[in-house]
């Protein structure tokens, strides 16, 4: 039933894909966050939904009667910048096989990026955008938190298994990360059973990221926690949140838990934690060896560890955001990466400050400090989880992106038809005086 439902839900959007090529943008993020086909068993399972999407949203942007147009600006810029090092690195590729495979599934994502700057480019896309992202991964928050309440704890949070989000750290981050995305609809929702409803969502996210189990994704919760907070417009309800979060996490999870989350404190007598260790200082050495361009996708492999980590015998993956870029693309490739999230952090920052007090805008503003607090939970958790190439963290770039691009428009549209921003002429004595005429007065010159 699942098979047959996914399928009639990706065709039957089809038709309208090739009318609205934006509404492929909220397929695509369902079909990449919720994953829908891997929650079946059938014919769905490995059905390639992803490129019937992909294809249609290309064939439907080909049918417009519209010229569209990446907005360059320096976050876009250094992304490209990014992709094309990327392709650089893979090139020279200790495993190639492998390095090209994985560079074919980053390059999706990232094309699929790019066409979201393209596509959703005003406050109502944007709304929907984040819907779809919020719904999808709030499914298994909402599924998990409920899991883990019934089950005291007992038992890991997983995500779909043969994802980005399969494993129950890598489910972790994405809540932490679409919490702040979920608080951002609260804020902009007038009906208040739907502002309880995602109060709700946001509560039992948080619980199924602790459910998860994971180290990382508590430390991630953390730092969010805090950011949320301070970011948040409304902070005492945010705080009354934060407070009823950890009183339901410290009455349900067991003692088992808290004794795991005590390993971070004796990190070096932690067998995991000391793997991913020597895998950080294996990536640091390789990086050594090829300063500039790493070793390429998928290089963290058993006979190079061998020759470069400390251990040679503990193989770990490297459960680094920072350290897979370093180690696959080089210290360039780690400078690329880090001043793409200083640009986005420092556009955001703008972009909110700008918009904060006009009406209008405040949406904006709620948006880019909530974005600034998923990227927050990314840095932290990320530096335990080899999630670097994750959809969701490009997205909120690419909504960074087009929210500067809308504030941008909005201000200089004020500024063509205000009064004030025409000069005065000269009156001459015993003349009428001449009508101001305004830019948007004006014919073509």
């Amino acid at each position: 039933m699942r098979d047959i439902f996914t399928t009639l839900v990706i065709f039957g959007s089809v038709p309208l894909i090739l009318r609205r090529p934006w509404i492929g943008i909220l397929l695509w993020c369902w079909i990449s966050y919720m994953n829908p086909h891997r929650l079946s068993w059938g014919f769905a399972y490995n059905f390639p939904f992803a490129q019937v999407i992909v294809l249609a949203t290309i064939i439907g942007m080909m049918m417009q009667k519209v010229a569209f147009k990446v907005p360059w600006t320096r976050e876009s810029k250094w992304l490209l910048l990014f992709i094309v090092w990327m392709c650089v690195t893979t090139g020279f590729a200790y495993y190639p096989d492998a390095a090209w495979e994985q560079l074919v599934k980053v390059l999706k994502i990232q094309f699929m990026t790019f066409v979201t700057l393209v596509l959703i480019n005003s406050r109502e896309r944007i709304l929907a955008m984040v819907w779809a992202i919020a719904l999808s991964l709030g499914f298994f928050g909402i599924k998990g938190g409920i899991f883990t309440v019934l089950n005291g704890g007992a038992y890991r949070v997983q995500g779909p298994p043969g994802t980005f989000i399969g494993g129950n750290n890598e489910l972790a981050l994405a809540l932490v990360m679409c919490i702040p995305l979920i608080r951002f609809l609260q804020l902009n929702t007038s009906q208040a059973w739907l502002r309880m409803g995602l109060g709700g969502a946001i509560l039992f996210s948080a619980i199924a990221a602790i459910g998860s189990h994971s180290r990382g994704a508590l430390l991630a919760m953390a730092v969010m926690g805090l950011f949320f907070w301070l970011k948040s417009r409304k902070k005492f309800m945010t705080a009354i949140m934060i407070v009823a979060a950890v009183g339901m996490v410290i009455a349900i999870m067991p003692p088992e838990y808290y004794e795991r989350m005590n390993t971070i404190k004796t990190y070096d007598e932690d067998e995991s934690a000391m793997g991913r260790i020597n895998a950080w200082w294996f990536a640091f050495n390789l990086a050594m060896e090829r300063p500039l361009i790493g070793g390429g996708f998928e290089t963290f492999h058993p006979h190079l560890f061998f020759r470069l980590a400390p251990n040679p015998l503990d193989y770990h993956d490297v459960h680094s955001i920072y350290f897979e870029v370093l180690g696959e693309h080089g210290f360039f490739g780690l400078f690329i990466f880090l001043g793409l999230a200083l640009m986005a952090w420092r556009t955001a920052t703008r972009v909110r400050k700008r918009s904060a007090k006009d009406p209008a805008t405040k949406w904006m503003a709620d948006l880019m400090s909530m974005v600034q607090v998923s990227m927050a939970g990314f840095a932290t958790g990320g530096a335990f989880l080899g999630l670097a190439y994750f959809d969701l963290y490009y997205h909120l770039i690419a909504l960074i992106v087009v929210s500067a691009r809308l504030l941008e428009a909005k201000l200089d549209s004020s500024e063509r038809t205000s009064p004030s921003a025409a000069p005065a002429l000269p009156v001459g004595a015993g003349e009428a005086p001449l009508p101001v005429v305004t830019h948007s007065q004006r014919g073509p010159n």
